[in-house]
């Protein structure tokens, strides 16, 4: 399977390559746009659940909390492609950026989230993880969204959610700074905090066999494979925003469905792995992987979306609406809530689910 997805996408890659500025110059045939769009999000999609792939067998490997610190990285290495091919594409999508974490926060934390609570709950009644875990994603990721997504609509130095070059190079450096800080935490002296929980009394859990496969030759192979799985959807995503970014234009759709399009292309792996390790009773996996996500999502897409307009002088709009900005801070309250006793439930699930629902309305009915 790997070998046919591997073939599949570099050859689209080749093809693009050859015959791209051909077919991308014929976008004006809704019929030409609509194939092009299909093929390269099948072929971007597809790779991605090899990305996906290869990043769990690293993470059989390598042990918590490194295996899912990967798979989110690689993640949002493929978000900021995405995200950087449009800007520097468009030359006029001030908002994309911003666009593109909410969505990654809103499908995240309220859609995947409460779909898997409510499977987990269904299945399991009441979940448990470690609250450690759950907290220090949660003090990490209040501060860099506040920072990013809500402070640049009430700053006096511009009117429009925008930032200053000095406003976006010190955001940009308080940002890195925080998930550098978090990161330390997460694999040094704290990287229990995201193992899985074990209830007071209760004996701990037994060592993890070793993999039969776990030498430094095969982290050396799939480390390779994931890289190889990555490197097409980077070398695709400037076919695709175009197209995209046609798309968007030529139906009159919200420009905030370009950030939902991407988020979903990037994340819709990462969630299935997601959903899985719930119903499998992983809760704690599946909280590395969502609140991980969003976490490496806001530490480097801010810094990068930044620093592409600060190098091609394009305007950045970083600052939510007013409604939106409503919603954001309902989520982090939630989630707050969700994740600050022991065990979760179904009611949790169907709350998360409610503000996700929330915010597709907006979307189409600001």
């Amino acid at each position: 399977m790997m070998v046919v997805r591997l073939g599949v996408a570099w050859a689209t890659v080749a093809a693009f390559a050859v015959f791209g500025g051909g077919w991308l110059g014929g976008l004006d045939a809704p019929l030409v746009a609509a194939g092009l769009f299909a093929w390269l999000f099948a072929v971007i999609l597809w790779s991605a659940f090899g990305v996906v792939h290869e990043a769990e067998e690293l993470a059989d490997r390598l042990g918590e909390p490194y295996g899912t610190l990967i798979l989110t990285l690689s993640i949002v290495v493929i978000e900021v492609a995405l995200v950087a091919a449009v800007m520097l594409g468009a030359k006029a999508a001030p908002t994309l950026g911003r666009d593109t974490m909410f969505a990654v926060i809103m499908i995240v934390m309220n859609g995947l989230v409460g779909l898997g609570l409510i499977l987990g709950g269904l299945r399991h009644h009441r979940q448990n993880y470690n609250l450690d875990g759950a907290g220090a994603y949660l003090a990490a990721i209040i501060p860099l969204t506040t920072i990013a997504l809500i402070i640049p609509n009430f700053t006096t130095s511009t009117p429009d959610g925008s930032l200053t070059v000095v406003q976006a190079v010190a955001f940009s450096v308080l940002t890195v700074v925080l998930y550098g800080i978090f990161l330390l935490l997460q694999t040094g002296r704290h990287s229990d905090f995201f193992l899985d929980f074990v209830k007071p009394g209760a004996d701990a859990p037994e060592a993890r066999a070793a993999h039969p496969d776990a030498g430094a030759g095969a982290i050396l192979r799939h480390a390779g494979l994931l890289l190889v799985s990555l490197l097409p959807i980077v070398l695709l995503s400037k076919s695709l925003a175009a197209i995209l970014d046609h798309g968007i234009k030529a139906l009159g759709a919200p420009s905030a469905l370009g950030g939902v399009i991407i988020a979903a292309i990037v994340f819709t792996p990462e969630g299935i792995s997601a959903v899985k390790a719930i119903r499998r009773d992983q809760l704690q996996r599946a909280i590395n992987l969502c609140l991980g996500a969003v976490t490496s999502t806001v530490g480097l897409t801010v810094p990068a979306v930044l620093a592409i307009g600060l190098i091609s002088g394009q305007r950045v709009v970083l600052g939510l609406a007013p409604a939106e900005m409503a919603v954001l801070a309902m989520t982090l309250l939630l989630s707050v809530i969700t994740f600050s006793r022991q065990g979760t439930t179904v009611l949790e699930g169907a709350v998360h689910l409610v503000v996700f629902f929330a915010y597709l309305t907006l979307i189409f009915s600001p």
